[in-house]
């Protein structure tokens, strides 16, 4: 890689002043997430057809995808989130794969073949870190369970995103500096709590920021008020979709790089110093499992190697361009409300009839179905809890709960320390209720409405989210709320097979072999 400078460096990125660094730069970002596809009744994975040879879709994406890119050593040269969900599969099915992308996180590693730093394990397996690392990585968070954060309530984004940076804090073994969104979905209510919980920046896409003139060769500030104020690195759109979309643009990660990425940044640097950068943001899955041998073309782009003519710009990540400069140092511009970079209608896709898809009038209903799910499931939750604690004391409880599903804390090691003056039955309680908010926190995984019928596996996942915690929260409770949701999901209707999502409901549950209650 080469030099980063061809001037005088005036300061540090986090004083007063951009270092005057004018050499153009590339940062690409690759979104590692898979959708939770485990039975929430057994824990397992059904077999997949669609995905044979493999035994099912993520063991197919890991062998073309994952496997190869950490093995290749990309993730070292690239900035990356990767989701919970998906990191959790690999620690049971690949943990090779799983120790590289943490590896990864680390810069300075001697070789791709170097051991990643020591861990211990945590009681389920995950690996837990000895010491946090300070050092800014090129990894990024993710907020946990994928959902539209502009749609959940403000609790709910506070778990989310919370559990998404604990995950990381425990994976990792440093507190994360970025977080990618969920779709990128954003509002300033979102953005707010990031900078309460310590984060510095996030990616969006350029349809996101209030001002269409917006440059994306910089990252820019965004000022929240009260003194709060976030970094955001738009990505480049022609690149990203030159990357995603153009096969033939492709072929050659040199001709690319000389034709597509030095014409967008060619150029001296900004009035302040700080160089033009191009950012090309795409799902992590692009490079070898939606498009063949993307993974070769990745390598050669990002590491070319010492016998590549120098190209005009380096190789960067997109945390060490903003994850360590003070945000006042950046241009300062607005962001568009509830909007997101796979949906031009803003988030509309996940909550109503979207024109993405053909016959979009069953996601309304669902969202609503969900929503008065769970605003039940949290007022009987507030009750059962409020006969050992004080209520309000469940939500701080929910949202250090991660850990236990992390498996840093046992669940009744937990139970105790949330607990220390209850009874085992008590404390047995206060764990059931933690595994129905787990589960209705997972009921709203984006990808249950992503698609154009609800009759695909995302929704039924999502379906039998819901089914796991409203089955728990009349069990503990003696409700009846699932016959209220069943009726509620009656409301819509599968457009390809005409079945309302009642019925929907009872085949995900038929064939996740558990029982259909009418």
């Amino acid at each position: 890689m080469r030099s980063t400078t061809t001037g005088v460096v005036s300061g540090p990125l986090g004083s007063a002043t951009i270092g005057r660094v004018t050499r153009p730069k590339l940062a690409v970002h690759g979104h590692f997430y898979q959708p939770e596809r485990r039975n929430p009744f057994t824990g397992e994975i059904a077999p997949q057809p669609a995905a044979a040879p493999y035994r099912d879709w993520n063991a197919r994406i890991d062998a073309e995808c994952y496997k190869p890119n950490a093995e290749r050593g990309n993730l070292r040269h690239v900035s990356f989130d990767l989701g919970p969900t998906l990191a959790d599969w690999l620690v049971t099915n690949d943990e090779a794969t799983h120790r590289r992308f943490v590896a990864s996180d680390h810069p300075g590693a001697a070789s791709d073949d170097a051991e990643p730093v020591a861990r211990t394990a945590g009681s389920d397996g995950h690996a837990l870190p000895d010491t946090a690392d300070p050092a800014e990585g090129n990894a990024m968070a993710q907020a946990y369970h994928h959902a539209i954060l502009p749609l959940a309530s403000m609790a709910d984004r506070r778990t989310e995103i919370r559990w998404g940076l604990r995950d990381f804090e425990l994976r990792f073994g440093r507190r994360p500096t970025g977080i990618w969104l969920p779709e990128t979905a954003v509002d300033n209510a979102t953005l707010r709590i990031l900078v309460d919980e310590g984060v510095r920046y996030t990616i969006l896409a350029p349809w996101q920021a209030a001002d269409p003139r917006i440059d994306t060769r910089r990252p820019y500030r965004v000022e929240l008020g009260h003194g709060k104020r976030i970094v955001v690195v738009f990505y480049d759109a022609a690149l990203s979709a030159s990357v995603s979309f153009e096969s033939g643009a492709t072929m050659n990660a040199d001709s690319f790089a000389r034709e597509r990425v030095l014409p967008r940044i060619a150029g001296p640097g900004f009035a302040d110093g700080s160089p033009r950068i191009a950012v090309i943001a795409t799902d992590g899955e692009l490079y070898g499992h939606h498009q063949k041998f993307r993974d070769l073309f990745l390598a050669r782009l990002v590491n070319p190697g010492p016998d590549v003519p120098d190209r005009g710009f380096d190789v960067t990540t997109v945390g060490a361009v903003a994850g360590t400069a003070a945000p006042r140092l950046f241009p300062a511009t607005q962001i568009a409300e509830r909007t997101s970079w796979s949906c031009h209608h803003g988030v509309l896709r996940w909550y109503a009839e979207c024109p993405d898809a053909a016959d979009g009038r069953w996601k309304g209903p669902l969202r609503v179905a969900l929503e008065r799910l769970a605003s039940a499931i949290d007022t009987v939750a507030s009750g059962l809890a409020g006969e050992f604690m004080d209520p309000a004391a469940l939500w701080p409880s929910r949202d250090e709960y991660v850990d236990v599903i992390f498996g840093a804390e046992t669940a009744d090691g937990f139970a105790h320390r949330r607990l220390p003056l209850g009874d085992e039955s008590q404390r047995l309680g206060f764990q059931a209720l933690m595994e129905v908010e787990r589960w209705r926190l997972a009921m709203f995984a984006s990808d249950g409405w992503f698609w154009g019928d609800p009759i695909r596996p995302e929704t039924k996942q999502v379906l039998l989210c819901a089914a796991k915690a409203v089955r728990l929260i009349d069990d503990l409770a003696g409700t009846a709320l699932e016959t209220r949701l069943r009726e509620d999901l009656s409301l819509f209707v599968s457009p390809s097979r005409r079945i309302d999502g009642a019925a929907i409901y009872d085949e995900a549950l038929d064939e996740a072999g558990q029982p259909v209650e009418g």
